[in-house]
């Protein structure tokens, strides 16, 4: 099923922003126009991987340094460690993900 998140304005290219939706934490991210979203909270400590810095596709996490691809949702040095992925489309400029039911 498909939440409307924001509208495409409301995250800027090279940046995340978290959302919550029923009792899920989203980090969404805006890499060039195409929008992701993983499991907004790091496994590490809990931080809050859509405050951190991305570059390119690479999410920082702000508390430990935890790198995370935004578009696979794969740690960047430890490829067992996977953040949840959900797809994510744009529609008549609104970001919408797809949750599971």
């Amino acid at each position: 099923m498909a939440t409307r998140i924001a509208s495409v304005d409301e995250i800027p290219a090279g940046e995340g922003r978290e959302f919550t939706v029923g009792d899920r934490i989203l980090a969404v991210f805006n890499v060039d126009g195409t929008f992701y979203a993983i499991d907004g909270i790091c496994p590490h400590a809990g931080g809050p991987l859509a405050d951190g810095g991305l570059h390119g596709c690479i999410v920082t996490c702000p508390w430990h340094g935890w790198q995370f691809d935004v578009t696979t949702g794969r740690h960047c040095l430890t490829e067992r460690i996977q953040q949840t992925r959900f797809e994510c489309r744009v529609e008549n400029g609104e970001v919408l993900v797809e949750l599971p039911d």
